[in-house]
């Protein structure tokens, strides 16, 4: 998530940087004793880790060698809790890998106090539409410039980019991503309407919704192989923040219609019949794909400012497995150390996954929802209570990893996890 601590600064003027996504593979190494390889079951991950920077190219310069404190700290967190299949949101993308290199070199391969390393022998990332430029006056200003023109807000093209990293294969060739899917093709879209016209969805003109991409960053379907005969679709993104708008609710509409997609893309059939992917292919999964959704969505389902509905959009999908709701003993204190708006929520706090300021207070945004065929076995949110020593990581404000917490969940694939 863009938190709600973000100031927002006058962006720079970036060129459109077109990149290729990287997929690199490496010797794997054996898993860290903290959380011990099974044959039974896969351990997926999702972490907004706040590695982005404030400028382009910033992001490789801080792990281009071991030692810079934010990135330890975000590592140890990832070595202590060994997840099989990772989702980093927050990562600035860049179209050589580097940062996706060395985040492995320089910080997952290298030890933490008594946490070991943890090798992905597979990593992916891929451009995303954060801070590329429209060329359009999207939010009404007057004027063409800053990071609230870009087609996702980011002062340079990548900037809170996604990083996928896998213990097994990816299947590259079947990679799907969604980075140029029109938000007014979407059936039923909710475009955002300028209160003051009689016209409805008028906020963006007929030539910018003709161009405007539905995702912020992107979404991805990435194939993890997990066995021989197994492959679980691990279904990426980073839906905006439902805030910085005005009552057009450009952002909360947006945020809204960027979880439908994952929820239509699921549902298949008719439903998906409009999604198109960035290399031409149409529709959605087959009904006996079995997927992982992941990601910070931006969105609570009993507090916060999303649009109403917008998480139940997945949590209440036939075809997802919600039998099991990651919690944190971090989380409940939190509120009761805090107080404030977070006395007033209607969700349970020990669910919580993001420590923000108020408004909104500490929510639960970020998801690792399972398809219905697999069995979860346990789930948690990597947030230690004040009086564990792992607490260090992840502290209060100024944060030493995030805002966010690492959201994991052990499931149990049938026909697959076998190492």
């Amino acid at each position: 998530m863009i938190t709600h601590r973000r100031v927002r600064a006058a962006a720079l003027t970036a060129l459109l940087v077109v990149g290729v996504a990287v997929m690199t593979a490496v010797p794997a190494v054996a898993a860290p004793p903290d959380r011990a390889p099974s044959d039974s079951d896969l351990r997926f991950a999702t972490f907004n880790a706040s590695l982005n920077r404030g400028t382009e190219g910033a992001l490789v310069a801080d792990l281009a060698a071991p030692g810079n404190p934010q990135a330890d700290a975000v590592a140890e967190i990832i070595q202590r809790s060994n997840p099989d299949v990772l989702l980093i949101n927050e990562f600035d993308y860049d179209a050589g890998g580097e940062a996706l290199r060395l985040f492995q070199e320089n910080y997952l391969s290298v030890p933490h106090d008594d946490a070991k390393p943890v090798e992905y022998a597979y990593r992916y990332s891929a451009p995303v539409n954060t801070g590329v430029p429209s060329g359009f006056d999207l939010n009404n200003d007057g004027a063409i410039s800053g990071g609230d023109d870009a087609w996702g807000f980011g002062l340079f093209p990548g900037q809170y980019g996604m990083a996928v990293y896998s213990k097994y294969p990816i299947d590259q060739d079947a990679i799907r991503t969604f980075q140029n899917l029109v938000w007014a093709d979407m059936p039923g879209a909710l475009l955002p309407d300028d209160p003051t016209t009689a016209e409805p969805a008028d906020f963006y003109s007929a030539e910018e919704l003709a161009r405007f991409p539905l995702s912020s960053k992107s979404h991805w379907d990435v194939p993890i192989e997990v066995s021989k005969n197994k492959t679980v679709h691990f279904l990426v993104s980073h839906p905006t923040p439902p805030t910085f708008d005005g009552a057009e609710d450009r952002n909360g509409r947006r945020n809204h219609d960027e979880i439908r997609l994952w929820a239509d893309y699921i549902a298949g059939g008719k439903t998906a019949s409009y999604i198109v992917d960035d290399q031409g292919g149409e529709g959605g999964l087959g009904r006996n794909e079995l997927f992982v959704i992941a990601g910070d969505q931006n969105a609570d389902p009993n507090d916060g400012d999303s649009t109403d509905g917008a998480i139940d959009q997945l949590l209440d999908s036939p075809r997802v497995n919600t039998a099991s709701v990651p919690t944190s003993t971090g989380a409940l204190e939190a509120t009761e150390l805090q107080g404030g708006i977070n006395l007033e929520h209607g969700g349970d706090p020990a669910q919580d996954t993001a420590d923000f300021s108020e408004p909104p207070g500490n929510v639960r945004v970020d998801y690792v929802l399972p398809s219905r065929q697999i069995r979860i076995l346990d789930s948690g949110v990597f947030w230690p209570a004040s009086d564990d020593p792992l607490s260090r990581l992840t502290g209060v404000y100024p944060f030493p990893s995030s805002d966010h917490r690492l959201v994991w969940s052990d499931v149990d694939v049938p026909g697959g996890g076998q190492r």
